[in-house]
């Protein structure tokens, strides 16, 4: 009798503790859709507070200028379009449209020069790679190195003496050369993800590089090539201090028409806030139109 009582209480604890350390294993688990949730807020404070600036740009170019200028500003302000009348010249009779097509021409086409030179030099840096490849690269990047203001005098001593002062194909020129290195560190990561396979099959086929470069390279790395080219457009379009020392009334870009609003006279809150607002915009579509273009070119080679 004492023999089983002694067996049995051997057996009992151990039936016992099997279910607590299971209930003790699964309480120390984490919860996935706990950790989906805390991460999904915080993702949501993040893009609050950068959007909060922009939305605040926004309101207060609905405001009048006197309201615009409250410390702190009033939310509960009248609306009105007095900024916008005056950003399109209703009330001045200063017209931005000069200013918006010189943006989008200088944007445009040394964008397009940029995609014509960095397609080729990132195929020979990455698909065909030359001798000492690590050297040309670190020079692209080298250039981006130095600050633009200091070679903005000896830009505008050169712009003056060959009389490129205030001409729209020097801005082009100094655009291309602005973005030229950010596009081929750019073009050379994506086409080094396309198949080796491809190119010889190509080859096989008797396609020269031209045609290879439009008809294999380019559909594959479209992605890369779509994002290449909206970053290029931003930098291009949102870029200030060349337009400002080399252009002047021809020449002239939307963000130093902007820069005409801020004046030691007056009040310019809101109409420096209109101003933005509609500048913004073509950057803005831009994104919009080439979003699933961008997000995968941006993420191309991330996951092997």
């Amino acid at each position: 009798m004492s023999t089983l009582s002694h067996t049995a209480a051997r057996i009992t604890p151990e039936k016992s503790s099997t279910p607590t350390g299971v209930r003790r294993r699964g309480k120390s688990r984490m919860d996935p859709t706990r950790n989906n949730t805390a991460a999904g807020i915080a993702a949501w404070l993040l893009a609050l507070l950068f959007a909060t600036p922009v939305l605040w740009m926004i309101l207060t170019s609905f405001h009048s200028e006197s309201d615009a200028a409250t410390n702190p500003p009033s939310l509960a302000a009248n609306l009105t379009l007095d900024a916008y009348k005056e950003f399109f010249g209703e009330t001045s009779g200063v017209s931005p449209w000069p200013s918006l097509i010189n943006s989008a021409t200088a944007s445009i086409l040394s964008t397009v020069l940029v995609l014509v030179l960095a397609i080729p030099a990132a195929y020979a840096l990455s698909i065909r790679p030359v001798k000492k490849w690590t050297d040309v690269m670190f020079f692209f990047l080298s250039t981006k190195m130095m600050p633009v203001v200091a070679a903005i005098l000896p830009l505008y001593l050169f712009a003056k003496t060959v009389g490129a002062l205030d001409n729209i194909w020097f801005l082009i020129l100094m655009y291309t050369s602005m973005n030229l290195p950010i596009a081929v560190w750019m073009m050379r990561s994506f086409l080094a993800e396309v198949p080796v396979e491809m190119l010889e099959a190509a080859q096989i086929d008797g396609a020269n590089l031209i045609l290879t470069l439009r008809k294999v390279i380019a559909p594959v790395a479209m992605p890369g090539i779509a994002a290449t080219a909206v970053i290029c457009f931003i930098f291009s379009w949102n870029e200030l201090l060349l337009a400002r020392v080399l252009t002047g009334v021809v020449a002239g870009t939307a963000p130093v028409f902007l820069t005409g609003f801020v004046s030691s006279q007056g009040l310019f809150l809101a109409k420096v806030c209109a101003a933005a607002v509609v500048i913004s915009l073509p950057v803005l579509f831009a994104g919009f139109a080439a979003q699933d273009k961008l997000v995968q070119g941006l993420s191309l080679g991330a996951v092997k």
